[in-house]
């Protein structure tokens, strides 16, 4: 059982770490009730008919509160028929107009480069429509009259409400006729997956955490996945307290795949992959892992579960923070502690005051 790993794994952590990494482990469960409630929240969303026609879609977010739209791009790439570009920086680009569908999304709603973003869009007179549970942006919202979304304000870490932001984005498309609404029963069926694979997707995860326990973890899939590559990655880093990369096939094949040249005891592969991936990118993965196998003593391989794209994000996502969970035990770290975050945002705050 996953609690009597956890007991054992923890016994040599302090209470104040044993707390927070019960907590993770119980956001990490919540994933597929967030994702339920998530699509009742945007199934009752009331976004206003836009005043002009919309010719393209930015969305401004950071962090957690920012991949969701990475994972959005790539679900309706083949249905959008306008432009999808994100934005993760302080400034917009000229692209934003009166004729832009401009999505804010920050959790806590004080985010500072998307504060700065939201400010710079007032000037273009797009369309903005903000998700948030709350803080700055829900009360520029409100007093603006902008559209806005908000979530749940009890999620004490705003990497665990992927479901929240992702769903959302999802919904105003929908709302404002962009694509149509089978993304709804594929968020369902996904959910589904995940109540009905929880306890057998977090031992996979356990047995893949020991095996990248004290080495550098290179996370590769093909290009319609990267998104769930980046959230592995961010997961990692923030819950495990390690570093990491990835990269995506077929780019990967033109440029990173010359760096596999010398042993390194040290570097630990994880290739995500779908049974349903274009037959070239298979054949790719499979001469890569030869050429890797010459430099790297470990290489890892697990396939997606689910019958559509988005079923198989929604797996490949509860199945990467299962892993970060279970790296942040065998790493006895705090899973939620983000003290380096924070120590930048406090000095951060010391340059505004000069």
């Amino acid at each position: 059982m996953v609690l009597n790993y956890l007991i054992i794994e923890l016994r040599l952590l302090d209470k104040f770490t044993y707390f927070w990494a019960i907590m993770m482990d119980e956001l990490i469960k919540k994933f597929p009730a967030q994702l339920k409630e998530a699509i009742a929240i945007g199934e009752n969303a009331e976004i206003e008919e836009p005043t002009t026609d919309i010719r393209n879609v930015y969305v401004a977010g950071l962090g957690g509160s920012g991949i969701g739209a990475n994972f959005v791009s790539e679900f309706i790439s083949a249905e959008c028929p306008v432009p999808f570009t994100i934005g993760k920086g302080y400034s917009i680009p000229a692209s934003v107009n009166e004729h832009t569908l401009a999505i804010v999304s920050s959790y806590s709603g004080n985010t500072e480069e998307t504060l700065a973003s939201f400010h710079a869009m007032e000037k273009t007179g797009a369309m903005i429509v903000v998700i948030s549970s709350g803080g700055k942006l829900i009360q520029l919202a409100k007093e603006k009259s902008y559209d806005y979304i908000q979530l749940p304000g009890d999620w004490p870490s705003p990497r665990a409400c992927l479901g929240f932001s992702m769903v959302q984005q999802l919904f105003i498309l929908h709302k404002l006729q962009l694509i149509g609404d089978n993304f709804i029963n594929h968020l369902k069926a996904g959910r589904e997956l995940l109540n009905f694979d929880q306890e057998d997707i977090s031992k996979l995860a356990q047995g893949i955490a020991r095996q990248l326990h004290n080495k550098i973890p290179i996370i590769y899939t093909t290009d319609r996945m990267e998104s769930v590559a980046i959230r592995l990655r961010q997961q990692i880093n923030e819950n495990s307290k390690m570093l990491c990369w990835h990269h995506v096939i077929p780019e990967m094949n033109h440029n990173e795949l010359v760096g596999w040249n010398q042993h390194n005891k040290n570097l630990a592969v994880l290739f995500l992959r779908n049974d349903d991936d274009l037959k070239k990118n298979k054949v790719r993965i499979d001469i890569n892992k030869k050429i890797i196998a010459k430099c790297s003593d470990t290489i890892i391989e697990v396939y997606s579960k689910g019958n559509t794209l988005i079923e198989k994000a929604i797996y490949f996502v509860h199945l990467g923070d299962w892993i970060s969970w279970h790296l942040s035990v065998l790493n006895e770290v705090d899973a939620s502690e983000i003290k380096v975050i924070d120590y930048l945002k406090s000095e951060l705050e010391k340059v505004q005051q000069q």
